[in-house]
C-alpha cells in the first residue's frame, strides 16, 4: 500500500504522511478505510513503530485521520482534502519544484524535460 524508502533522504514518517495526504486526495483513500496498523506497517517496512504512530497522530491531528479504540485507523468521514483537481495539483507543486530546479542544475531544457516526462508516464501507465 504504501512505497517507503529509507535512503531518500525524506524521514519516514514525512513520506508515510505525504503518501496517506495524496492517497486521500486522490481518492484512493476513501471515508471510513481502514489504515493498516502500527505495528503490521512498522514489520512490514522494518521501522520503529514510534515512527508510524508518529505519522498517524499528525494526520489525525490534522482531521484526515480518526482513532477508535481498539479498532484500526481510520480516514475521516470529513475531511478537510477535498478532491478537486487543484487540491491534487497542490499535492504534486513541491515535487515539480524540486524536478524544475534540478533540470536546471543540470542545464536540461524545458522541451527535453518534458519529453522525458512523457515518456516516463506512458512507461508507467
Amino acid at each position: 500500500m504504501f512505497i517507503l524508502n529509507p535512503q531518500s533522504g525524506i524521514p519516514i514518517y514525512r513520506q508515510l504522511i505525504d503518501q496517506i495526504r495524496r492517497m486521500i486526495a486522490g481518492g484512493q483513500l476513501k471515508s471510513g478505510d481502514d489504515l493498516p496498523s502500527v505495528r503490521e506497517l512498522a514489520l512490514e517496512h522494518a521501522v520503529n513503530p514510534m515512527t508510524i504512530s508518529k505519522a498517524y497522530s499528525m494526520l489525525e491531528l490534522e482531521g484526515l485521520l480518526v482513532r477508535q479504540r481498539g479498532k484500526p485507523m481510520q480516514v475521516a468521514a470529513e475531511n478537510p482534502l477535498t478532491k478537486t483537481k487543484e487540491s491534487r495539483l497542490a499535492h504534486l507543486r513541491p515535487q515539480l519544484e524540486n524536478l524544475v530546479m534540478a533540470a536546471k542544475q543540470l542545464e536540461v531544457s524545458d522541451e527535453l524535460l518534458i519529453k522525458e516526462l512523457k515518456r516516463y508516464l506512458t512507461e508507467n501507465s
